[in-house]
């Protein structure tokens, strides 16, 4: 049996992210664009972790003030918008994106971890709750209609 789970939206998620294409260095607070499958939403640059060797995967500075073209960091970033995004690993569309600023693509990313909103708030609508007296009305019903089946066939 498969559990089937309701899409949440991320409050921040952790990414390794590759800077391509951008003129000058990009520092905690940056907020461009990034398009994620067919999201297209404004997200911030809450903090640069960690950069590291685009091959190896390896850390070579902790908590750098900025990137730059060439390099790759692991960086956490927070939507301004509702986002639903996942991990590269469980569901991949939804897990790699590119980051856009001044009409062009200045870097593309993997995400490695998400911290999903909960949903707080939210409307809930329930059923009204049937009287007692109606619901043995209603079991009585299904009884005798289940009998008159049996009697016909």
């Amino acid at each position: 049996m498969s559990l089937i789970l309701a899409a949440k939206g991320a409050a921040s998620f952790t990414a390794q992210v590759i800077i391509v294409n951008h003129p000058g260095q990009i520092g905690n607070g940056y907020a461009p664009v990034l398009d994620c499958h067919t999201s297209h939403i404004a997200v911030k640059f809450a903090e640069i972790l960690t950069k590291i060797d685009r091959r190896s995967d390896k850390e070579l500075e902790k908590e750098p003030k900025f990137l730059k073209n060439g390099n790759a960091g692991m960086v956490k970033m927070i939507p301004t918008k509702p986002m639903v995004v996942e991990t590269f690993v469980e569901y991949p569309p939804l897990g790699c994106f590119a980051v856009r600023d001044m009409r062009q693509t200045v870097a593309i990313g993997v995400v490695k971890n998400v911290d999903k909103k909960d949903p707080t708030g939210a409307k809930v609508t329930k059923l009204p709750r049937r009287r007692e007296s109606e619901q043995c009305s209603v079991i009585l019903e299904f009884a005798m209609l289940s009998i008159v089946i049996k009697c016909v066939i």
